[in-house]
């Protein structure tokens, strides 16, 4: 009987050495837990940016006004027949305060 209680002793000794230390243990588990809730925000926020974009991709599947918003504000471009006028400020690089 007392070889059967050593054993017995012996058996939940290793179950919970690797419940607590070994491969798949508590701390895996725990550390696991970190990374998901890592990883979902991170999807979070390249769901949002995907939503952006999709959004700016069917503006310019639908319509040519999209088109030369971003043409004239990214790139600089003007219709042909406009007059486009740059200000110089005379006060040169301090944005024309009065000092």
């Amino acid at each position: 009987m007392r070889i059967l209680t050593l054993l017995l002793i012996v058996l939940l000794g290793l179950l919970q050495y690797r419940l607590w230390f070994g491969e798949h243990s508590i701390a895996d588990y725990f550390r696991q837990q970190e990374e998901l809730r890592s990883q979902q925000a991170s999807n979070l926020e390249l769901a949002k940016r995907n939503r952006l974009l999709l959004a700016d991709v069917k503006d310019l599947q639908q319509g040519l006004d999209a088109i030369e918003e971003r043409a004239r504000n990214e790139l600089g471009l003007i219709k042909e027949d406009e007059v486009f006028f740059r200000m110089i400020s005379q006060h040169g690089d301090n944005g024309g305060s009065n000092d």
